[in-house]
């Protein structure tokens, strides 16, 4: 028995309607494929450094605001080498929800930092809802790129100065958290006092000036870290600058280095408004 017209037609829209779903598949699985290349090849570049850096000398802060100096004193070790680069892997919480209700998912990720750049490549959620991905500032360029079970893309942000200039911040504030040795001073930071406990470190970077408050204990061991981000992160979701930071609890030694072991932050910090949507614990981290 022959199929009739209307059965060999509907038979046909099903094979293209299928071969079109192949080709959707197929061409995310290569935006996905690309996605991690472009992330590798992102954290090569930031993972480029002297193969000798110079060795901390405390006469290096000597002159600079108490709570400066107190802070690298204790966070580098005298003849150390000053390491750049932190490369680290993390546990911990994040949130896509408010502060009224947080709903923290746990996620794990590895970090590549330097000051004037980071990857971050996160998966984040439970066995039946998860999502995966990475954040980034390299060359002047930032983007947030994140996929639903490896498969959908669910965000895909960047490019533009706006986007840029809030992604450095970013990488400009956790350098205090795990790569004391970029914070010394240079021809791109310089130290202003703040009062008894806190010191600003003033970084300029690829044209923009980063704030970041740095507020330390009597022998120096990190507090809390805020920076002035340039940020739409608020209910006008206009760019502007506002505060950004969070707290350090445990340290942990390497290599002649006292780094965050666990830290929280998020947007409005020391404000009523601050909600620490990123918690995180260090796994493991190396300098160099």
């Amino acid at each position: 028995m022959q199929a009739s017209g209307g059965t060999r037609m509907a038979m046909w829209l099903g094979r293209v309607a299928l071969g079109v779903l192949v080709l959707v598949l197929l061409g995310l699985q290569a935006l996905r494929l690309a996605d991690g290349r472009a992330d590798r090849g992102s954290a090569a570049a930031l993972r480029r450094t002297p193969a000798s850096p110079p060795a901390f000398d405390p006469q290096q802060v000597a002159d600079l605001p108490d709570p400066a100096r107190r802070y690298f004193l204790y966070a580098i070790r005298p003849g150390a080498p000053l390491r750049q680069v932190a490369e680290l892997e993390m546990e911990g919480e994040l949130s896509l929800g408010s502060k009224a209700r947080p709903d923290y998912l746990p996620m794990r990720g590895r970090q590549v930092l330097r000051l004037d750049g980071f990857v971050w490549r996160v998966r984040a959620g439970t066995p039946a809802m998860w999502f995966s991905g990475s954040d980034g500032y390299v060359n002047r360029q930032g983007w947030t790129r994140f996929w639903l079970y490896g498969l959908l893309p669910i965000v895909r942000a960047g490019g533009g100065e706006d986007f840029a200039r809030s992604a450095a911040g970013r990488a400009v504030a956790e350098s205090a958290f795990w790569a004391p040795a970029a914070l010394l001073p240079s021809p791109r930071v310089r130290w202003e006092p703040v009062d008894a406990d806190t010191a600003r470190a003033v970084v300029t970077l690829h044209g923009h000036e980063h704030r970041v408050e740095l507020t330390v204990g009597p022998d120096g061991r990190p507090a809390s870290v805020m920076v002035m981000r340039w940020s739409r992160e608020n209910p006008e979701r206009t760019w502007r600058l506002q505060p950004f930071g969070g707290t350090i609890g445990a340290v942990r030694e390497v290599d002649g280095y006292r780094v965050a072991a666990e830290v929280e932050g998020g947007n409005g910090f020391g404000t009523p408004d601050y909600f620490p949507f990123y918690r995180a614990r260090v796994v493991s981290i190396r300098l160099h």
